[in-house]
């Protein structure tokens, strides 16, 4: 009988420190966020802002800095009224920069000479950057990994990485120059750059498009690579050859960003088929084959936080239907990212255009109920506003804000707690916050209940008080005490929510 009862003892201690353990865990947990508040809309609001050839920004080159300014602004206030909440800035179309950069010449399509730093001199980056978060944008940098001279691009100056490193690049028909990505000098390059802004900037994402080898028939000027990679011993083939090298330098900019700014994401938006047959009723061009990007690959897995094939074609179109194409890219996403895919939003022409735009919007929250999102390829569709496009948008799908949703993977810790204090100006309720770590805090949520339900309102970084009007909140008659509960919640750059501070009064109106 001893050894029941020891036994017993076993279990009875074992259980309680299982129960220790637990209430140790559960008190460091934040806490909860009380089931009554009204939960916010969570999809990713983008839109792409193209610098090549002059797409959406600046509107040519060497135009005033003020005037960049001013249309910088357009921007920024036109994707805040529709209530975006995030923007991909191209930052480095050819082998430049739209900053000062150590590595590269100040853009052609800023200055209207390659090298020629903005006179008056400003930092446009730092300015889309200040300028978007101030609104409640994300700001994303988009590079064009490889592309070493677009024919628009101006003169190819002694700036130039044509000109300084001709055993990098190769030229191409129709005034193109590539890196190639098979020299170790270009991917020790294009890392560099990457990683340089990634270190200085205060940015929310870095972004790749499509563009690895160029397009065309497959064919690319690697001779010398090639062969030395023979030479060494190689032993794949000759295009499996090349999409490693887009593979590995994908993964090794992945990896190190995560170093550098864990919470920073990477986002990849490649062509939108992954290769014909895929799925069996889709046909078309082959990136697989042509760009060598294997974007099935890079998706499965998960060096990307956020993934946004370019899905530019309509619903209808069966051999390349928006919803078939979706549909399967949504069983690939095994490391369950964020799928947010392009829209071709420019190409919008008529009402049925407007209508197809709308559309997508909705399938696509229905594949991807849990934080949708879309990319809308390019801004100038919504400064051009055809057919009452913004309108459309700002009354049906994007009539209230959304926050960016978070990712868990980069970061799971909510902020701690604002701090919150209420007083009454006449007829006006003024609510007042802050934080002991405001600089961290992206967003706010004001919460507020008078008996008839919660209302909640999203402010921006530097907001710190509101004023509510106590006629709206208690009814423009109500003589009689009535009782307001408010609550306010910090959100972080990951998208997090901190536990709320709440406040309750007992008011009436004079």
């Amino acid at each position: 009988m001893r050894w029941r009862s020891w036994l017993y003892l076993s279990l009875v201690v074992l259980s309680v420190l299982m129960v220790l353990n637990c209430a140790g865990s559960r008190s460091e947990k934040p806490a909860e966020r009380p089931r009554e508040l009204p939960v916010v809309s969570r999809e990713f609001r983008a839109a792409w802002v193209a610098t090549v050839a002059n797409i959406d920004w600046p509107s040519q080159p060497g135009l005033p800095v003020e005037v960049q300014k001013q249309e910088a602004l357009a921007i920024l206030d036109t994707a805040q009224a529709l209530n975006l909440n995030a923007l991909i800035f191209q930052v480095r179309p050819q082998c430049d920069a739209f900053y000062p950069s150590p590595y590269e010449p100040w853009s052609f399509y800023l200055t209207g000479r390659q090298g020629q730093p903005p006179t008056p001199y400003y930092d446009p980056l730092n300015f889309w950057i200040q300028q978007a978060h101030d609104r409640g944008i994300e700001l994303h940098v988009w590079f064009n990994p490889y592309r070493a001279h677009h024919p628009a691009g101006g003169e190819i100056t002694d700036a130039s990485i044509v000109q300084k490193r001709p055993d990098l690049v190769r030229s191409l028909e129709n005034g193109y120059h590539w890196l190639d990505p098979a020299e170790p000098g270009t991917q020790e390059h294009s890392f560099k750059v990457v990683m340089d802004v990634a270190r200085r900037y205060d940015i929310d994402g870095v972004h790749f498009d499509d563009y690895f080898y160029p397009y065309g028939d497959g064919s690319f000027p690697d001779d010398r690579a090639w062969q030395a990679y023979q030479r060494s011993g190689g032993k794949l083939g000759r295009d499996d050859w090349r999409r490693e090298q887009v593979n590995r330098f994908i993964r090794q900019v992945y990896a190190a960003i995560k170093k550098e700014k864990p919470t920073v994401k990477f986002g990849l938006s490649p062509f939108g088929i992954y290769r014909p047959n895929h799925p069996a009723s889709i046909q078309g061009f082959d990136p697989y084959a042509v760009l060598y990007a294997d974007a099935r690959l890079w998706l499965n897995e998960g060096w990307i936080d956020y993934w946004s094939p370019q899905l530019y074609w309509p619903t209808t179109q069966i051999p390349q239907s928006f919803p078939v194409l979706l549909g399967w890219w949504v069983q690939e996403n095994k490391r369950q990212r964020h799928l947010w895919p392009g829209l071709f939003t420019s190409r919008v022409g008529d009402s049925l255009g407007v209508r197809e735009n709308f559309s997508q919007i909705m399938i696509e929250r229905g594949f991807v109920p849990d934080n949708p999102g879309h990319i809308h390829f390019s801004f100038k569709a919504f400064l051009r506003d055809s057919l009452g496009l913004n309108a459309t948008l700002k009354s049906g799908p994007y009539q209230q804000p959304a926050l960016v949703p978070a990712s868990p993977w980069l970061d799971n810790e909510p902020p701690s707690p604002p701090t919150l204090a209420i007083s009454r100006e006449n007829d006006t309720l003024l609510v007042a916050w802050n934080h002991a770590a405001g600089h961290d805090v992206f967003r706010w949520l004001v919460y507020t209940n008078a008996g008839n339900g919660w209302k909640v309102q999203i402010f921006n970084r530097n907001d710190r008080q509101c004023r509510l009007s106590l006629r709206d909140l208690l009814g423009e008659s109500d003589k009689t005490p009535g009782r307001i509960s408010v609550a306010v919640s910090a959100i972080d750059r990951s998208g997090n929510e901190s536990a709320p501070a709440r406040k309750n009064a007992t008011l009436v109106l004079p």
